[in-house]
């Protein structure tokens, strides 16, 4: 691994632990704009799929969808929301798996593992998976053009999620 790749490592590894501390403190205006404004953010309903037009997802949300969901987890006589959930994102094994530099600017595809401890009113969850971020270099930083959060269990039955994962 030459110097730029390294440097490159570490600024992906930066980005999504950013993100994470985002979503943890619920600075969901500060998380959107963390998206392209075509972002999506897609949990799939079943593993493998392979698209979230003819599939149904546990979530696909594209920016409008993220915000109504945002504007509601901040609605003060939201009672899902009494007390406000807490979570803990931990991301690991954090991995550059292509890269693509043509169409005027360079995205990446990066894939990273992650858990997620929530607790809401009386009960502790834990969820589990692989993430996929597709990111596109804006400036010194960078935008995610879509976030597919691929659950281990995403074929379980859930109570209601809320948070975003």
């Amino acid at each position: 691994m030459n110097f730029n790749d390294w440097h490159e490592q570490q600024a992906i590894t930066q980005f999504l632990h950013h993100e994470a501390r985002l979503l943890d403190e619920h600075r969901w205006d500060e998380w959107q704009r963390l998206f392209t404004p075509d972002g999506l953010y897609w949990v799939p309903l079943v593993h493998g799929q392979t698209d979230h037009i003819n599939h149904a997802s546990l979530f696909c949300e594209d920016a409008l969808l993220r915000s109504m969901r945002a504007r509601r987890l901040e609605q003060a006589r939201a009672y899902s929301q009494q007390p406000p959930t807490r979570t803990v994102h931990v991301v690991g094994n954090i991995g550059l798996e292509s890269r693509d530099e043509q169409g005027g600017g360079e995205s990446c595809v990066v894939r990273s593992t992650f858990l997620l401890l929530e607790w809401r009113k009386t009960e502790q969850r834990t969820f589990g998976g692989s993430v996929l971020h597709t990111l596109r270099r804006e400036g010194d930083g960078f935008r995610i053009h879509m976030k597919r959060v691929e659950l281990v269990n995403c074929d379980a039955p859930h109570e209601a999620l809320q948070v975003f994962m």
